[in-house]
């Protein structure tokens, strides 16, 4: 069996890690969870940093549906 890569936190362009970065803090900020860039993540509950993961898929896929 082949390997995946599944469950890896690997950019696949490094070029967009900053961008993505920005736009995870901004995601973060605007549910209310300030400073989230200098928060200690293992502070924070599943559900907060999952619900931050979760806002930034759903504006990419609003985002990518708006340019069909």
């Amino acid at each position: 069996m082949g390997s995946n890569n599944s469950g890896s936190n690997r950019t696949l362009i490094p070029e967009a890690r900053q961008g993505l970065n920005k736009f995870k803090t901004e995601v973060a900020s605007s549910i209310g969870l300030q400073n989230y860039e200098g928060t200690d993540k293992g502070n924070l509950s599943s559900r907060q940093n999952g619900s931050v993961g979760g806002e930034m898929v759903k504006r990419m896929v609003e985002s990518y549906e708006k340019g069909l």
